[in-house]
């Protein structure tokens, strides 16, 4: 395959063979001297120098990070994409500018297609600061000039579908490009969003690679069916193509590219290929007769078994580049990354007051009011639409306000927060509604290894403000699955604040800032018994009502009296908490400070270290079951805190069990004002 020619050949094949699609790189063919109209045949993209460079680059690329890797140079995993090439180089010359890449773990073809960032690479996956996310992601987590890469398989799906929804809804006729593998044909959340795609006719090319493996899982022990009649059950065109005939590859590409632009619809280009190397490294146990009988068909091997002084030139030229590269990332120092502990600050408290609402009227009210204010801000979920405006009817009459900006979703949890990572990535606001907090953990992983890692592993690069909100808690009836309070799992995830709207904090305030100022994924946990309860900022008689300063505080409600014993709960609990202490102050003569964290991660620990240094005493009231929850944590804390040499503390939680529906039996199962007083009696008196 003379793909890189001199001068003098590309003049003989010229006069020998004056036809479309010649070795002719960038120039057209001699007019004909027979008077008819000259025809300017243009040259095989396949045969385009740039895209030849860009493919052996790729090659060149991949087979250093190995020799690095086995000279110790790197570490973790590096997927290489070897035999794969030609797919990446032909998605990215189909895309345009403002058009964005969606990847995954075998992305650094597709991230050098797309950006030539060789230097950047280079040091990102040797761990260094000067990679393109500060040595932060590594090999399979990029970031740049709209390209997205993650490692979960499957996981950045709905997230290149909230790209392209923005595209959408921005009318500016770009599109998104996403890369999965045929293994990953096996995750759920894939179907979950060629479904949305389909039905909201999203502009999203989905690019299936199929070198026929999963890691080392031939796809005929996991695939049913057929890719193509997965795309088309959801109304999805496909395109077919393979890399063994790149010509025929770009014009595939091109045409699928095309296609979902002018028609604003998905697409799905299955590329069938074939794995040169390793799954990662050396984990590769195929028949060596198979691999070298592909290896002899692979377009680049034959392109590089045809040398020409061309070739040698640019292949040198190749290796100075990755040679400076490499020496160029050697010689920075990696770090760490970490944020630095602060001191502890001293507590400023501030009285607080505001209007009594209803819960569930103060979160409408303050969606409405953003988003009048910001057309970035975007409602999704199950059944938001008018006439029937959420479960809790939360979003009624929104959609009717804002027809184009309230979206009723599939039963979908994980496809919409991740469609709601993309928007967020693009500059929306979204605020996506899980019906029931019991379902949340469905699209944990949208949560955790996405929307709370985009920042940080991207260093700095992006901001994600996403807003997810969902109703907990039981002594509804709800039974087992309806009723429970499970964000302790949640707790703890760096990059992700969980708060907990409250009696005494306006929940429409909380929104409102939310909205005006979000940069972190926020995680919103609202009990369902809040939502017909009004808000109340008097306190009662002989009481202070006061918070610490900032959007989201700790709201302290603290006798004048000298206290005995500090009580910590939030969103739900906070009164039954109040009933308890009113029942302890006026039977017993006990006096406590109760303290309501309204952001529960990252929690604010300075207001429990001061009020326990004051009164010795500590008991924590949780909805939830109490193993690993926000109790423990707190109680684990003060435990290692030097400022308090002599404390107690104890815990009021559900109780280890599933909650059942029966209404008798819940409540013995939920926490009550009863088991408060009793366990505030322990604490205090030592009886019951």
């Amino acid at each position: 395959m003379d793909w890189i020619l001199t001068e003098r050949h590309q003049a003989r094949q010229r006069r020998r063979s004056p036809r479309v699609g010649s070795a002719i790189a960038c120039r057209d063919l001699e007019a004909p001297t027979t008077g008819q109209p000259t025809i300017q045949p243009r040259p095989s993209p396949a045969q385009d120098p740039r895209l030849i460079r860009q493919v052996l680059t790729i090659r060149r690329t991949e087979e250093r990070l190995l020799d690095l890797f086995a000279a110790g140079e790197l570490c973790g995993t590096v997927h290489t994409c070897i035999g794969q090439e030609w797919v990446g180089v032909a998605v990215a010359h189909a895309l345009r500018p403002g058009d964005a890449l969606v990847s995954n773990h075998r992305g650094h073809g597709h991230y050098l297609a797309w950006t030539d960032d060789l230097e950047g690479l280079i040091a990102e996956v040797m761990g260094r600061p000067t990679g393109v996310c500060g040595g932060r992601g590594g090999s399979q987590h990029l970031c740049r000039d709209e390209f997205f890469s993650n490692g979960i398989q499957g996981g950045m799906m709905p997230v290149a579908a909230g790209l392209a929804l923005a595209r959408r809804k921005s009318l500016s006729g770009q599109i998104v490009a996403a890369f999965i593998g045929d293994g990953t044909l096996g995750e759920g959340l894939v179907y979950e969003t060629l479904n949305i795609a389909g039905r909201w006719s999203l502009p999203l090319l989905i690019v299936v690679e199929d070198n026929g493996i999963a890691q080392s899982t031939p796809q005929a022990d996991t695939l049913a069916g057929t890719i193509a009649g997965r795309a088309e059950a959801f109304g999805i065109p496909v395109y077919q193509a393979d890399t063994w005939h790149p010509e025929i590859l770009l014009k595939e590409v091109s045409l699928a590219a095309d296609t979902v632009r002018r028609d604003g619809r998905p697409a799905l280009l299955h590329v069938t290929t074939y794995r040169l190397r390793a799954h990662s490294k050396g984990d590769d146990d195929r028949d060596s007769v198979e691999v070298a009988r592909f290896a002899a068909q692979d377009p680049v091997n034959q392109l590089l078994a045809h040398e020409t002084p061309e070739l040698r030139d640019l292949l040198s030229a190749i290796d100075e580049r990755l040679d400076r590269a490499v020496a160029a990332a050697a010689g920075a120092t990696p770090t760490a990354g970490g944020t630095p502990a602060t001191a502890a600050t001293p507590v400023h408290w501030r009285p607080i007051h505001f209007t009594p609402q209803r819960v569930c009227d103060a979160i409408r009210d303050a969606l409405r009011e953003s988003m009048a204010a910001d057309e970035r801000v975007i409602l999704l979920g199950e059944d938001l639409r008018d006439p029937y405006g959420g479960a809790f009817k939360i979003t009624s009459g929104l959609s009717t306000r804002f027809p184009d900006r309230v979206l009723n979703t599939p039963i979908s949890e994980a496809a919409i927060v991740g469609i709601g990572n993309g928007l967020a990535l693009a500059g929306w606001r979204p605020v996506v509604e899980i019906m029931f907090g019991d379902f949340l953990l469905i699209a944990a992983d949208q949560l955790v290894n996405h929307a709370a890692k985009f920042a940080w592993m991207y260093n700095g690069q992006v901001q994600v403000p996403l807003i997810v909100r969902t109703p907990v808690g039981g002594y509804r009836g709800y039974g087992p699955t309806h009723s429970q309070c499970l964000e302790k799992h949640l707790l703890g995830v760096p990059g992700l604040r969980v708060l907990a709207p409250h009696r005494r904090w306006c929940p429409g305030q909380i929104y409102r800032d939310l909205l005006a100022t979000i940069d972190t994924p926020t995680l919103v946990i609202e009990n369902k018994l809040l939502y017909g309860r009004r808000t109340e900022s008097d306190p009662p008689a002989g009481c202070n009502l006061l918070a610490t300063p900032g959007p989201f505080p700790t709201v302290r409600l603290v006798p004048t009296e000298p206290c005995q014993l500090t009580l910590l709960a939030y969103g739900g609990m906070v009164e039954p908490a109040e009933s308890a202490i009113a029942h302890l102050r006026e039977a017993e003569d006990l006096n406590c400070d109760l303290l309501i964290p309204t952001q529960l991660h990252p929690l604010d620990l300075e207001p429990i270290v001061e009020s326990v240094r004051a009164t010795g005493r500590l008991l924590v009231i949780e909805e939830g079951q109490g193993f690993a929850g926000l109790g423990a944590e707190v109680l684990a804390q003060l435990a290692s805190e030097p400022r308090l040499t002599s404390w107690h503390g104890e815990r009021v939680c559900a109780r280890p069990q599933p909650i059942p529906a029966a209404r008798s039996a819940e409540l013995q199962a939920l926490p009550s004002v009863d088991d408060i007083v009793q366990a505030a009696l322990r604490l205090v008196t030592g009886r019951a």
